[in-house]
């Protein structure tokens, strides 16, 4: 029997709270208001980000459940192995991948539109080329490195404080959320006229609203990062439920909070006419001065910061949970001898997150689709799994989870459907799809060339590898 690699359990609940929900709201809610208005109006955005947070909550039910049965690294890995087999479960270990690893550069790149948008002057500088009508300037290059080759570093020295890390961040990240939902409405430049039509007249209201829900797998990821990190909670798994509902409820009110400050300000169809690089700073530098961009600047930072932090997180404990299957090279499921943290999976997270922002933001924004697809995945075999365990496990579940499971697993495909069905509104661009095929691709080689060591491991084996059990 192989020896199995272990964490430490340090994580107190207040800090995987806050881990969740600041992966929760990322760069996304701030940055991406203008998309969201320009898609599908103030209604329409509103009403799909709360109909996702809805079927968020059906899913997490699922995830509530998992958690109890198997707190492991590796979460929707292990419960895909657990419900379908091994092979299933690099299916779904290595889209879920692409999702958690491709929100680490995203996020990072927004510090770039940021810094451009505060201090164009010292961020907007160095031009060195374009790419699909982005131009990428080195100092924009420099802040996203900086943050990830921070947060790596601090990953690497323990877990205990990147939990205390995320719960600063996010309380900060809460606050400046409190002051822009506040504080536009009683500035007197905000209107409830503003916010019409409520729908943009070029499509349909129900067309908008199912746009925005086709990315929930994408603006709720993040909730889904608790799971992962299963195996270092110092408290019981029983509690991961009520820190997921807790995490997207708030999720979905901080997201429709922004997303009304920013169509209130001016008539929100002037506004994305003007193609603003960012449109909550404009609206919100209108309403509340230099003061109020100020407090909303510093909640961007702290969204990145948190989204960084906690992406880096769920993505090296998932490929360290595959590393310790053996169906990636054992260099990923590797610990630190001090600090017992999966070092190596963590430098490749770094790696990978330092090359991406290279390609400028418009080629990582193809990804956005792509990730929202592989969180999808994930969510069906998690559900996929609970729905199962009823049956063949020992874990105490009814029959309420299971139909919640069913449910989920049904919204899950959905989710699928709505991305990668031609001639619907949520359809993912060809950009995305190539990409999408240089993934799957690259997934291929890395399991040929594992393939015969992850056949021959006996299932007993994998059980104790990635179950413990």
């Amino acid at each position: 029997m192989s020896s199995r690699p272990e964490l430490n359990r340090t994580l107190k609940p207040l800090q995987v709270g806050a881990l969740a929900l600041g992966c929760v709201i990322g760069f996304g809610c701030f940055v991406l208001p203008g998309d969201f208005l320009t898609t599908a109006g103030p209604l329409g955005a509103s009403l799909g980000v709360l109909l996702g947070g809805a079927a968020m909550l059906i899913i997490a039910r699922s995830y509530g459940v998992m958690v109890r049965a198997f707190p492991v690294a590796g979460a929707e890995f292990a419960y895909a192995y657990h419900a379908c087999g091994r092979y299933h479960a690099y299916v779904c270990g290595w889209f879920l991948a692409l999702g958690y690893l491709s929100i680490v550069p995203l996020n990072a790149t927004a510090l770039g539109v940021l810094g451009k948008f505060i201090a164009p002057q010292l961020f907007a500088r160095g031009s060195l080329y374009t790419v699909a009508g982005f131009e990428v300037f080195a100092g924009e290059i420099l802040l996203a490195s900086t943050a990830i080759v921070a947060i790596g570093l601090f990953q690497i020295r323990g877990v205990r404080g990147v939990g205390q890390l995320q719960l600063a961040l996010t309380a900060l990240l809460i606050g400046g959320v409190v002051v822009v939902g506040v504080g536009t409405p009683v500035s007197g430049a905000a209107s409830a006229a503003h916010l019409a039509p409520y729908f943009p007249p070029d499509r349909g209201p129900v067309s908008a609203v199912f746009a925005i829900l086709a990315i929930a797998p994408w603006l709720y990821v993040g909730f889904d990062t608790l799971p992962q990190a299963a195996e270092e909670f110092d408290f019981s798994p029983r509690q991961g439920l009520r820190l997921m509902v807790f995490s997207i409820a708030a999720g979905a009110l901080m997201y429709v909070v922004v997303i009304l400050a920013t169509a209130a300000v001016m008539p929100w169809q002037e506004l994305v006419a003007g193609r603003p690089l960012w449109a909550t700073g404009t609206t919100v530098r209108a309403s509340l001065g230099p003061v109020g961009l100020g407090v909303l600047a510093l909640a961007v930072a702290m969204a990145v910061f948190t989204g960084i932090n906690g992406f880096f997180m769920a993505s090296s404990r998932l490929l360290f949970g595959m590393g310790r299957a053996k169906l990636l090279p054992a260099w990923f499921a590797q610990t630190h001898p001090t600090h017992h943290t999966p070092n190596n999976a963590i430098l490749f997270v770094g790696a990978v997150s330092l090359a991406a922002p290279w390609f400028g933001r418009e080629v990582i924004v193809w990804v956005v689709d792509m990730a929202a697809l592989g969180t999808a995945f994930g969510y069906f075999y998690t559900c996929l799994a609970a729905a199962r365990l009823e049956r063949t496990d020992q874990v105490v579940t009814s029959v309420a989870d299971r139909r919640y499971a069913l449910a989920g697993a049904a919204l899950a495909a959905g989710f699928i459907v709505l991305l990668s069905t031609p001639g619907l509104p949520s359809f993912m661009a060809l950009p995305s799809w190539i990409a999408l095929a240089a993934w799957v691709a690259l997934g291929l080689t890395f399991y040929l060339s594992r393939a015969r060591v992850y056949r021959s491991l006996p299932a007993s084996e994998l059980d104790q590898l990635i179950l413990k059990r």
